[in-house]
């Protein structure tokens, strides 16, 4: 079974479906499931240097909600899945592109944990995740050579591959994430609770077999 997870790596919801997918797989019992990261952009538009965080979602939203309000959602149902947000520690709403170029460029076999340290960097740190030397020092703790990440960084090394990602979901009418695709097949958005999840995955395989 091969699950297309489309995520982007400063969409709160994002992290948190990740996880719910990864708790329901903890409990999977069908066939063997590859999930393959897929890129999508909140906002493409971004400068490259990112914008001011907090002027950025005061505009996002118009004003109709107070930000605290806002953050309190992802906050709370990332705490029932053990997962830290801290909004304040934020500074920056940064350009996605390279952060996405790096999860691409990962090795199959450490993939899991970079694009882990990218959302915990990002929103638990309040790291830049659209700054060249954050995105390698996150390659280099997750194990990976800092001075090779780097070269290929500052290069355009999978930067075809990530834009043709947001592409297809773009065309593929893609309007928010997560959103997950099995199979190429059946397909659902949003962080769904890991039991929901399961649900789903045993229909699919069951209608499957």
């Amino acid at each position: 079974m091969q699950i297309d997870l489309f995520h982007d790596t400063a969409c709160p919801w994002c992290r948190i479906g990740k996880r719910h997918l990864q708790l329901a797989l903890a409990q999977w019992d069908g066939e063997p499931v590859q999930v393959r990261y897929r890129t999508f952009f909140l906002n493409e538009r971004i400068p490259a240097a990112g914008e001011d965080f907090k002027p950025y979602m005061n505009a996002k939203v118009g004003g109709r909600i107070p930000l605290e309000q806002m953050f309190a959602g992802p906050g709370q149902a990332g705490e029932r899945v053990g997962l830290r947000f801290d909004f304040e520690a934020i500074t920056r709403a940064p350009n996605t592109l390279l952060s996405h170029r790096l999860i691409a460029l990962a090795p199959d076999g450490h993939k899991e944990a970079v694009i882990d340290a990218v959302y915990a960097a990002y929103f638990e740190q309040g790291r830049d995740i659209g700054d060249l030397e954050v995105l390698v020092d996150i390659a280099g703790a997750a194990g990976l050579d800092r001075a090779a990440l780097r070269d290929l960084l500052v290069s355009d090394a999978a930067k075809e591959q990530v834009l043709a990602d947001a592409q297809w979901a773009q065309q593929a009418g893609i309007s928010g994430v997560p959103f997950f695709i099995v199979n190429n097949k059946y397909a659902w958005s949003g962080a769904q609770p890991p039991d929901a999840i399961l649900q789903m995955l045993r229909q699919i395989d069951g209608s499957n077999s």
